[in-house]
């Protein structure tokens, strides 16, 4: 999975020859995972078609505010693309662009939707050599990058003029990596380390049967995803589960009991900056696991239950500059359930849900959670998705160890 994955890219094309390498931009971005929409200038479609960049985005190409050729058409909305955008990447950017940029000139729809973008904005220049080294231009990229503009470089090389020199715009990949890598070194959990437990745990009783609960995972694999996309490298520990990530920062460690699970979670605990334990961990495990599947008999059958080790509790004692998250799913007295939790087992926060509430517990795909601080501030959240439960929980940890 790439930082582009599932994410809005506004793709503005200018009047240059360099147009014609945009073609391939799109594709890169729509194999990386993202959505592009395309917005071409008028003078764009002198060097490629609308035809070309529609069936490689799978979306209409924009380029005014209106399809002047069906009076029934809708109104493009350049505000609503605007916030629609994650980011917004102009290529190429000609002079003529970069000095609308700088000016507000809002003469055609691109120039308008770059107004009105709430996201960040790369521009890769594109222009012959003297046009590229004039003072005005040399100018304008100061302004641009003032503004909080991203300025990707342009290259050396052959030029439409026939000159050889600078003002060759990036080659896609290189576009793509460019802004990948600014992506990522922005992140708020770049150069972190995050430890998530996911999923239930299965107790043997004997070859063929167990004892454990009805955690799908989903919550745990949730967060795997954000603490990734938010730049931390994941160590994901995972009972038994059908949920599936695959994400270059994430590593799955695939466990199938609680005494596995603690082990497996130990051996990454002391490198890690932040620890979520959101598993449904058996509390207990048969104290004798027969070596043979147990026949079936008319009278009652008997299994003797003993403790398993507590993950949570041990990960308190040893905590030294990691920060500690706990989960907590109550069916009485959750509040002060929670709370006692919290302080008992040392955690600087704990996610609590009640199986009380409606939609909310195990096998759903959503969640309705209370965040709990260790200085007992208590931030009750409505039932949302399981993926936007994850991101309240990590920009409440954030919060916290920005504070």
């Amino acid at each position: 999975m790439s930082v582009f994955s599932g994410k809005n890219i506004l793709l503005g094309i200018t009047g240059g020859i360099a147009a014609y390498k945009t073609a391939s931009l799109v594709r890169l971005f729509i194999k990386a995972g993202a959505q592009v929409q395309v917005i071409l200038t008028p003078a764009a479609k002198d060097f490629i078609t609308p035809l070309t960049l529609s069936t490689l985005s799978k979306r209409p190409v924009l380029s005014s505010f209106i399809d002047e050729e069906n009076e029934n058409a809708v109104w493009n909305n350049h505000v609503d693309l605007g916030l629609w955008a994650d980011y917004m990447v102009i290529a190429p950017a000609t002079a003529n662009t970069l000095s609308k940029m700088v000016t507000g000139n809002c003469d055609n729809f691109l120039m308008a939707v770059y107004a009105s973008a709430k996201c960040p904005v790369y521009f890769a220049p594109a222009m012959d050599l003297d046009m590229y080294k004039h003072p005005s231009t040399k100018e304008n990229f100061e302004k641009l990058e003032r503004y909080g503009n991203v300025m990707i470089p342009a290259t050396s090389g052959e030029l439409a003029s026939g000159l050889i020199g600078e003002g060759r715009m990036a080659e896609p990949e290189d576009i793509l990596e460019f802004i990948s890598k600014d992506i990522l070194s922005k992140l708020p959990l770049r150069n972190k380390k995050v430890l998530i437990t996911a999923g239930p745990t299965y107790e043997a009783i004997d070859p063929v049967r167990f004892i454990g609960n009805h955690s799908s995972g989903k919550m745990g694999f949730e967060l795997a995803k954000e603490a990734a996309n938010l730049g931390a490298q994941v160590f994901l520990v995972t009972g038994p589960t059908h949920q599936f990530v695959e994400h270059s920062s994430i590593e799955v460690i695939p466990v199938v009991s609680a005494e596995e699970m603690y082990k497996a979670a130990h051996d990454v605990y002391d490198v890690v900056d932040i620890a979520i334990l959101s598993a449904a961990v058996a509390d207990y495990r048969p104290k004798n696991v027969a070596a043979q599947k147990i026949k079936k008999h008319e009278a009652a059958m008997r299994i003797d239950l003993e403790p398993t080790k507590d993950i949570l509790a041990s990960f308190g004692e040893k905590k030294e500059r990691q920060y500690l998250v706990g989960f907590a799913l109550e069916t009485e007295n959750e509040l002060a359930n929670a709370k006692s939790k919290l302080n008992k087992k040392n955690l600087d926060a704990i996610v609590l849900n009640s199986l009380k509430d409606k939609g909310a517990g195990f096998g759903k795909a959503t969640n309705k959670v209370t965040i709990i601080d260790k200085e007992q501030g208590v931030q009750e959240f409505d039932l949302k998705s399981k993926t936007e439960v994850a991101q309240d929980i990590f920009k409440t940890i954030l919060k916290n160890i920005n504070a």
